[in-house]
């Protein structure tokens, strides 16, 4: 079981000739995924090699769904051009829109997430973020697919790096999904979104949840756990040490007065019966608890 992404997931890359988005398809099939081809409407008709593998570059989403049967889109389009290609996909009805492109300016990305709400057929994940990844059967983005298997652990994280950080260290246990949310301001995917569709899930039998400081994501995460999350969470906050004021990493990381601290997010996580630990291995001790408690 997995949320969101499986192994019967059929995968485009919108940028599929450009470098990342190259780099990153051989990866993703390297990890089982079933990509089934690519969009650049400048290069339409054309095919990419990746090993044995031959996949169709497409001129549109939607020709590339019509064609291949696909339902899920990974983004690497450059930000200047990323709203287009986002909506692109929302217009062709993608069930997942995966995007992995940072430096989107926030006014486009709420430009494309006000007009997902609207049309209600696709879910985003993303911008700037790692993606999605169901280890041992689908890769949706940039997550390395060596460091964890399978396991019983739903993981969702503003952060790329202690993604990847919190699936080694539990490696031995094991992901049912990881997802990145990404750390701007605004995103598709929130907290909620994850922690609903892991609670629904029978094969997840605990979550870690990683958050940062900056606006009130965690906060609301809490009440949503309290009212609605039997399973337990471990949570992990980052940026206990940094200065106030200051936007630290990802744009929606900054901090004003007592408000987005990692204290006060801290705080509300516990006083809604979740496990916080201090570092992100103390974090990942405390889940080692919760699974020998289960």
């Amino acid at each position: 079981m997995s949320i969101f992404l499986t192994k019967d997931s059929r995968v485009i890359v919108q940028g599929i000739t450009g470098g990342e988005g190259s780099k990153h398809t051989a990866l993703m099939l390297k990890a089982g995924t079933q990509v089934v081809g690519g969009v650049n409407a400048r290069k339409a008709g054309t095919t990419v090699e990746h090993g044995d593998v031959t996949l169709p570059v497409f001129g549109t989403v939607s020709e590339a769904m019509g064609e291949t049967g696909a339902d899920v889109s990974v983004v690497f389009v450059p930000p200047a051009f990323a709203k287009d290609a986002v909506m692109e996909a929302i217009d062709a009805k993608m069930p997942l829109i995966v995007v992995i492109t940072e430096g989107i300016p926030v006014q486009d990305t709420a430009e494309f997430w006000a007009y997902a709400a609207s049309k209600g057929t696709s879910r985003i994940i993303g911008p700037n973020c790692p993606g999605i990844i169901t280890p041992g059967e689908a890769l949706a983005g940039i997550t390395p697919a060596t460091i964890s298997g399978s396991g019983p652990i739903g993981l969702v994280s503003k952060s790329g790096t202690l993604t990847y950080q919190m699936m080694f260290e539990l490696r031995d246990i094991g992901f049912s999904t990881a997802i990145g949310i990404g750390g701007d301001p605004i995103v598709g995917t929130t907290h909620i979104d994850a922690l609903a569709a892991f609670e629904a899930d029978p094969h997840t039998k605990a979550i870690v949840m990683i958050g940062e400081i900056g606006g009130d994501a965690e906060e609301r995460a809490a009440d949503f756990i309290r009212a609605n999350v039997s399973k337990p969470v471990v949570g992990y906050v980052a940026g206990f040490t940094a200065p106030e004021g200051k936007t630290m990493g990802h744009a929606g990381a900054i901090v004003s007065g007592s408000s987005g601290t990692a204290q006060a997010k801290k705080e509300a996580l516990e006083a809604a019966g979740v496990r916080v630990g201090k570092t992100p291995s103390e974090t990942a001790q405390l889940m080692r608890e919760v699974i020998a408690a289960l």
